[in-house]
């Protein structure tokens, strides 16, 4: 038995003698995913925070490096983030076990389809509360047996339709499911009110965000290097990123030396101001995409069909009309980026697909609307 479950078993058995905790109060949301999902989650979180009793307060647990995009939760709201790459370290781990469960929390609801019975699950038996909900889990042949026996964690669980289906609609739908509600999927869209004033700018302004985490959803410099020719003279020209993509990414340092262009390494919430007052976002499928489309900038994702169904495009319910999505339809699309065909130029092979004319034409259109 790994030690990390021995600490596990060890937290259970002693806190059946520590003192009574008292009445239990507060709602505890898991949402575990990753910068992206934190903005996509965002759009629903208000439905979730119905579940808050009056007087008591909702507190959303997150990994600690998506929880870089939660400032676009209301303000109402509390945050709580851990640090799964520690989670399995015996001291760290006790430490958070024991937060969770000093906490005493009335209701732990776990809104992720895809979970893992060792860390996040783990957070859920912790914090033992009375009142616990969930979504019947996404299947994961590893872990199948354990999410199997993890399900007498949860008093509720939600079956919430097929293994492919639009995240925010799922989201929506457990809500709903939740709170007795009948109420349709928002906008991908932040409230104005929630957003900084857009950014002071002396003429068009343009951002490109050309770098994933999964390098395999790049599209190739030339693309990006036509692109710029492509905008008008006189246009602010920012790439996006963080700190080391450049030099993760040195074929991309040559976009550099292109007139009006500059490099940008704002902090997500940096580069909100900006965004608002972008005349055109211009990204791949990434956390950076989720959060122009959120700020209402005019967007064009250059997306892969891996996510088809699921993530990008968006559902029709949820799509607002600042964002244009352009992948290659492929037959294989939807499979959640475990890619069956050979990479092509160091590319998806649906990445590589799409068209150079269709890419330039819609930046065209976008700016001329």
């Amino acid at each position: 038995m790994k030690l990390f479950r021995l600490i596990d078993r060890l937290h259970r058995f002693t806190r059946s003698f520590g003192p009574d905790r008292g009445e239990p109060s507060g709602v505890l949301l898991l949402n575990c995913g990753g910068l992206g999902d934190t903005v996509l989650f965002s759009h629903v979180l208000p439905k979730f925070m119905a579940l808050a009793n009056k007087g008591e307060t909702a507190t959303v647990l997150m990994r600690n490096d998506g929880a870089k995009t939660s400032f676009l939760f209301p303000k109402s709201v509390s945050t709580l983030t851990v640090d799964f790459k520690q989670l399995r370290r015996l001291g760290y781990r006790k430490k958070i076990l024991n937060q969770l469960y000093q906490a005493n929390y009335r209701m732990v609801v776990h809104t992720d389809f895809l979970r893992h019975p060792d860390l996040d699950e783990a957070l859920v038996a912790a914090a033992d509360a009375p009142e616990t909900a969930a979504m019947e889990p996404r299947s994961w042949p590893k872990y199948d047996k354990a999410l199997s026996r993890n399900r007498a964690l949860y008093r509720r669980l939600y079956g919430s339709g097929p293994a492919l289906k639009d995240k925010i609609l799922r989201w929506n739908d457990f809500a709903n499911w939740l709170c007795g509600m009948d109420s349709s999927a928002p906008k991908a869209l932040t409230p104005t009110e929630q957003l900084p004033e857009p950014a002071t700018k002396s003429g068009p302004l343009v951002l490109i965000q050309p770098f994933s985490a999964v390098k395999l959803k790049q599209s190739p410099v030339a693309l990006y290097k036509k692109i710029i020719q492509a905008l008008p003279e006189g246009t602010d020209i920012r790439l996006t990123g963080a700190p080391g993509d450049l030099n993760s990414n040195p074929d991309y340092r040559p976009l550099l030396d292109l007139p009006g262009v500059t490099f940008d390494d704002s902090t997500f919430e940096g580069i909100m101001p900006a965004l608002r007052a972008a005349d055109l976002v211009i990204s791949v499928d990434t956390a950076m995409m989720h959060l122009a489309v959120a700020a209402g900038a005019p967007t064009l994702c250059l997306g892969s069909a891996a996510y088809v169904g699921e993530i990008v495009p968006y559902a029709p319910e949820t799509t607002p009309p600042n964002v244009r999505f352009l992948y290659q339809t492929m037959p294989c699309e939807g499979c959640l980026g475990d890619c069956s065909l050979p990479l092509d130029r160091g590319m998806f092979h649906c990445v590589a697909q799409l068209s150079e004319e269709t890419v330039l034409a819609a930046v065209r259109e976008m700016l001329e609307t």
